[in-house]
Formats: C-alpha cells, sequence, structure tokens
C-alpha cells in the first residue's frame, strides 16, 4: 500500500499541496462537505489519477457516474505519475461541488507532484538503484533484501592515529570506499522548496552507530563534512536546481553486539511550513535499513593468504621451519620481530583473523583478544592499515587464560538437523559443566554471538591447565564426506597403539629419544604407570563429553571424526597438560599440515606415533610435516598451532544469503 497523507478540502478559496510521486493523497470530502450536502462530484487535469473507493469498490475517475453519495463515507484517493513543472500546473477542479438547494462556488486544490527517493544498495548487487522492494525493513536469505553496512575499521592513512571511523575526517578517497552510498533524489520547481523543507534524519538510538558524510556536489575531499551522527541527529538538505541527486555517504561505527541488533535506519522528511509563524508539519517519509555486516571467523579448511609467527629467543629453528611449510604452501611468511612481540611468542592467542562484506567491498579484520601481554600493541601497529581493519573487546572483570584465543575456533560449513550453517560454528571453551572455573570474557562470547552468522557452541575446556579447545581438536580439509575431517586428541587411541607395539614385542622403545635433559619412559613403563592411566582415563572423559557436544552442534557421524593419539599428564593443581607435543595443535595450511613432533617410541626406525598419524591423514591427500617444537614451544604449555597464525581466504558464500 503507497504511503498516504490526509488532506483537508475548503468550499472557501482554492488549497494547495504538494503530493510526493509514489505516495497517495486521501482527500477529506466528508469532513469537507458543508451541512446538508448529499452528493460530490470531482475532476482532475491529466496529470492527476483520481480514485473513489465507495462500498469496498475502487473506481478510476472519471467514470460513467458524474456524482457520488456522501454517505457511507467515500474516500476520494489523488495520486500523480510525473514531476511537476511548475507549482500549480496541476489541478483537481471541481473538488468539491456540492448537491445542496443553494448552489457553492466549487473549491480548487491545486497540487504540485514532486519525487523524493531515499535509495540505497538494497537489491545488494554492488551499487545503488531505484527499486520496488521494501526499503525500510532487512531479510535474510537468497531471497532477502536490504542495505549493508562496513564498519569503518581500516586506516586509510598511515599518518593517521587510530581507526578511520574514530574520528569524523574524510581523509581519502579510498576512505569513501569503505563507506555505503545513500542517494537522495529529488525533482520538481524550486518554488515548491520555498514552503517545504528536506530533512535528513536519523533515529536518536542510531546516533552512536553511524556516521554520515556529504560533500555537497563538488568531489573534493575537503569539501566532505559529518552531516549526521553524534550530536547530529538531522541535517536539511537544500535540492539543486541542476542537480536531482545528492549522494551522501556512510560509515559503520560500532558491530552488532549484545545491546546492538545490527540494525539502522535513516529517513527523508519532507516538512510543510503552510503558514509564516506556525511550525513545519511533516508530509511525507522515506527510509531506508542498513545492517552492519558481521564480523567473521574462516576455519582451517580455508586457503591460507598469510601465516604469521614470532621470532623469540632460541626458536630460530621453529621460525625456519615454519618458513620452510608456508613456501611448500605457496603462502607469505610473516615474521614478527622481539621489539614488536616483547618476546611473547604466543601469536595464535592474542588474534584471530576474519573479514567483513559488504556487497561493494570485503575487508579483512583482525579480532584483539583482550589476554594483552607483549603481543598487545603488534594488532595496531603491524596489522591495522588501508584495508585492514581492526576490531577488540575488553575484559573488565580480569582475564583468564581462557580468553586467548587459542580458545576460539570456527567449524567449516555444517548442516545440523536440516539447519544450515554455511560459514560454520565458533566453538570456545568454558567451565560446563564444572562450576566456578574460569569462562571466556563475557564481552567476548556476547560481541561472537551477536554476530549472528556462526552461532557459537560452548566445549568444556577447564580441565586443561592452559584451557584453550585448539588442545583438544582441530580440523583439517577432506575430499569426501562433509569436506573435511574433525581431528581429536584421543588418551584411548595413544593407549591402544601403545598396546600393538608392547604386544608386537617393542615393549622397551622409549619415547624422547634424541632430547637431552628430558626422561626416556619406554612402552612398557608408560602402560605399567596406573597414576597415569587413570589420569588420562579421566582426560579421555572430558574429550568425549565434547565429543558429543561437537556431533550434536555440528551434524557430525563418528566417520567425520579421527582419533589422535595423545597422552596428558596431570599437573599440581590436577590439571591437564600435554604428556608428548599434542599433535592436534597443529598448523593447517591447505594439504600441507605443520604437526608438533612427538618424539614416540621407535618402531622399524620410525616414529610409531608419526606413523599412525600419517595413516590417518595422508589418505586424505594430506602432507604430514613434523615440526619439532619440544623446547621452544611445548615446554611452555603450547605447540604449534599455539605459536602461529593464519590469514585465510573469506568464504564465498555471502552471509547476506543464510537465514540465522
Amino acid at each position: 500500500m503507497a504511503q498516504q497523507r490526509r488532506v483537508q478540502l475548503s468550499t472557501q478559496r482554492p488549497g494547495s499541496t504538494v503530493c510526493v510521486l509514489g505516495t497517495e493523497l486521501a482527500l477529506d470530502v466528508c469532513g469537507s462537505a458543508p451541512h446538508g450536502a448529499a452528493s460530490f462530484q470531482a475532476q482532475a487535469t491529466p496529470g492527476v489519477k483520481l480514485w473513489v473507493l465507495h462500498e469496498a469498490r475502487s473506481v478510476k475517475l472519471p467514470s460513467s457516474v458524474c456524482r457520488w453519495p456522501l454517505g457511507p463515507g467515500p474516500e476520494l484517493l489523488l495520486a500523480m505519475d510525473r514531476p511537476s513543472k511548475d507549482v500549480g500546473d496541476e489541478k483537481v477542479r471541481d473538488g468539491s461541488r456540492w448537491v445542496l438547494a443553494v448552489p457553492l462556488d466549487p473549491g480548487i486544490l491545486l497540487g504540485v507532484g514532486i519525487p523524493v527517493s531515499l535509495d540505497a544498495d538494497v537489491t545488494r548487487s554492488g551499487a545503488v538503484s531505484r527499486t520496488l522492494l521494501d526499503k525500510a525493513s532487512w531479510t535474510w536469505g537468497p531471497e532477502g533484501h536490504g542495505a549493508i553496512l562496513l564498519v569503518n575499521c581500516d586506516r586509510d592513512d598511515p599518518g593517521a592515529e587510530g581507526l578511520d571511523n574514530e574520528d569524523s575526517v574524510v581523509r581519502s578517497y579510498n576512505d569513501l570506499q569503505d563507506m555505503a552510498q545513500l542517494v537522495l533524489r529529488t525533482r520538481g520547481p524550486r518554488a515548491t522548496f520555498a514552503g517545504h523543507r528536506l530533512l535528513l534524519h536519523l533515529d536518536f538510538g542510531d546516533a552512536d552507530k553511524i556516521r554520515v558524510f556529504y560533500g555537497g556536489n563538488g568531489a573534493e575531499l575537503e569539501m566532505f563534512k559529518p552531516v549526521l551522527g553524534g550530536s547530529k541527529l538531522a541535517y536539511t538538505v537544500r535540492p539543486s536546481r541542476h542537480h536531482h541527486e545528492s549522494v551522501f555517504y556512510v560509515e559503520g561505527l560500532a558491530f552488532p553486539d549484545v545491546a546492538f541488533s545490527g540494525l539502522v535506519s535513516l529517513h527523508v522528511t519532507l516538512l510543510e511550513s503552510p503558514e509564516k509563524g506556525l511550525l513545519e508539519a511533516p508530509i511525507f517519509t522515506d527510509s531506508v535499513v542498513f545492517r552492519v555486516a558481521p564480523w567473521i571467523m574462516t576455519p582451517n579448511t580455508a586457503a591460507p593468504l598469510e601465516v604469521f609467527v614470532c621470532s623469540v629467543a632460541k626458536n630460530e629453528e621453529f621460525v625456519a621451519a615454519v618458513g620452510a611449510l608456508a613456501e611448500r604452501a605457496q603462502c607469505p611468511l610473516t615474521v614478527c620481530p622481539v621489539p614488536q612481540n616483547q618476546q611473547d611468542r604466543w601469536i595464535q592467542d592474542e588474534v584471530e583473523f576474519g573479514y567483513i562484506q559488504a556487497p561493494h567491498k570485503t575487508l579483512p579484520v583482525v579480532f584483539d583478544s583482550p589476554r594483552d601481554r607483549g603481543l598487545k600493541d603488534f594488532p595496531v601497529r603491524s596489522i591495522l592499515g588501508p584495508d585492514f581493519g581492526y576490531v577488540a573487546r575488553q575484559a573488565p572483570e580480569g582475564v583468564s587464560s581462557l580468553d586467548s584465543f587459542g580458545n576460539l575456533e570456527v567449524s567449516p560449513p555444517v548442516t545440523v538437523r536440516g539447519k544450515e550453517y554455511p560459514l560454520g560454528r565458533i566453538l570456545i571453551g568454558s567451565s560446563f559443566p564444572r562450576v566456578g572455573g574460569r569462562r571466556m570474557a563475557k564481552a567476548v562470547r556476547d560481541f561472537l554471538v551477536a554476530q549472528k552468522v556462526q552461532a557459537p557452541v560452548e566445549l568444556f575446556s577447564d580441565w586443561l591447565n592452559v584451557g584453550h579447545v585448539d588442545e583438544f581438536l582441530s580440523f583439517v580439509p577432506a575430499p569426501d564426506r562433509k569436506g573435511f575431517r574433525l581431528l581429536l586428541a584421543s588418551p584411548s587411541a595413544c593407549y591402544q597403539l601403545l598396546k600393538e607395539k608392547q604386544e608386537e614385542g617393542f615393549g622397551e622403545a622409549a619415547m624422547f629419544q634424541g632430547l637431552d635433559r628430558v626422561p626416556k619412559p619406554t612402552i612398557n613403563e608408560i602402560l605399567a604407570n596406573e597414576e597415569l592411566r587413570k589420569f588420562n582415563d579421566y582426560a579421555q572423559s572430558c574429550i568425549s563429553w565434547n565429543r558429543d557436544i561437537l556431533k550434536r552442534s555440528l551434524g557430525l557421524a563418528e566417520p567425520d571424526i579421527l582419533d589422535i593419539p595423545q597422552l596428558f599428564q596431570s599437573n599440581a593443581a590436577s590439571e591437564a597438560e600435554a604428556f608428548f607435543p599434542d599433535m592436534v595443535n597443529m598448523l593447517v595450511l591447505g594439504r600441507h599440515l605443520g604437526i608438533p613432533k612427538p618424539f614416540g617410541p621407535v618402531v622399524g626406525g620410525s616414529c610409531c606415533l608419526e606413523q599412525r598419524v600419517r595413516e590417518l591423514l595422508e589418505p586424505l591427500g594430506l602432507s604430514c610435516t613434523f615440526i619439532d617444537d619440544f623446547f621452544s614451544y611445548h615446554v611452555l604449555l603450547g605447540e604449534v598451532h599455539c605459536g602461529t597464525n593464519v590469514r585465510r581466504k573469506p568464504f564465498a558464500f555471502k552471509w547476506w544469503h543464510m537465514v540465522p
């Protein structure tokens, strides 16, 4: 139904009004009729369309009926289908020729038709166009519609401080390209706007979520000024005689979060001042709704674009091994030097790489964790830049190890009981089902949930000393089934393997050969250690609990899961630590895997743990490279994945095509 406005008629003098193209005027016939009137008739000039709604019937005028009875409450509707060339060039004549005992002079309604339209990329094509879709609503799915807005969280001017959206200045044309266009279209006689005003405005609750820039009719960068946002809730637009379109640029200031759905509205309202000294009255409003694009994580199975590793004291061989793997995967390597990392080697824990996307642009965005140790300045100083955004959340209640982003992973795309998750599901570790344990900061959890497109799943990780999900799970690509395998650390599988080797006569084969000053237990000694066995039964029960959650939450079956042999040992607080380098804590670069070297018992000239992992993964077309991280990471309670990070290719799937 077209937007309607009710207009009073007068039998005393001609009236005038503005009809915005695409809207209807409802002429108040009954309310304007003099006492005793029984019927009316109406006619209009060619640029005006008239309808009479009478007894639930719609009749376009002129018709065979010359007079219409006033009862029971007929409606007279008016619309215009073309812009006026001048004020008053269209008229509704005899708009109220009342049938009375005494004839009255006919009233005349003077009309002027003007098109007023506020447009954005509602069709999600990458360009602004006129559309019949409802611009004031936003819908998900492949048939959905609605405009999309990016948070302008990069820094296009290297000399600037902070993010681009932290000040009210347009510093470059690249900065404008990060914004969404909003086009106001107006045509019609300039004299119309002498008694009317066009007001671009936003809702009070959205004032801290978006900022709108306008440069007038010029293209000079210095002409662009903020006209909406913050304390500026409205801006008067003055239509130009020679330009019928005003182009505004909209930037996002905030990501969706616990108190922000991500939806923002912009409006243009035509105000009328009928008499000098009277307040203005709104006669037409057009609105556009934007959704702020969510931050999206990428899974291990996505193609790698850049590998990150820290250079710290005595890890040269590790950095070289990671570099060699990256070269085989044809992926660039970025080494963070000591002045930037302050001897903090855990780059996986400091940041998580993802992206934001609109139809017109995709922007990588690094998510900075609240852990804030030696690497705390690295994301802002070395990653934030032109077309590389930044977002962070703090933990005012204090941080724990579970706030590090080794405790933040995402699955590949899955379907769960008919529900599709085309961007996967985020996985975070928690104290559940333990009461009173550590849990990821509420601000981070709320942020992840508010993005909507990767519905998070909480797992039980507080049984571990460090407490990260990447200590017991990983994903690798596969050519069949769901396109991936979930890898789970498995004490049961490890004991089964060691028992097989014992029965084959290799019970005296020892762990940790070639490592100085490290005890070297044999297979027989490990199998005879009842305290170690009991603790790994406990560790296996925790992993099995998570296995069931993952199967339900990701729609997995047993053939989608591979058990990677692993043992854990207890610390003084009865928390689990890896007994030997934790092989699921691996670096995945396409089909190339960088796996912590376990230094398992050597059987037949090779490590039996490495051999079992090869038997599980190489049939999937994966190449296994075992990297020695024993002294540089393992003894410090981390592994290869903890000491590396990867920026990956965004999903081909467009997030707005899904239905959360």
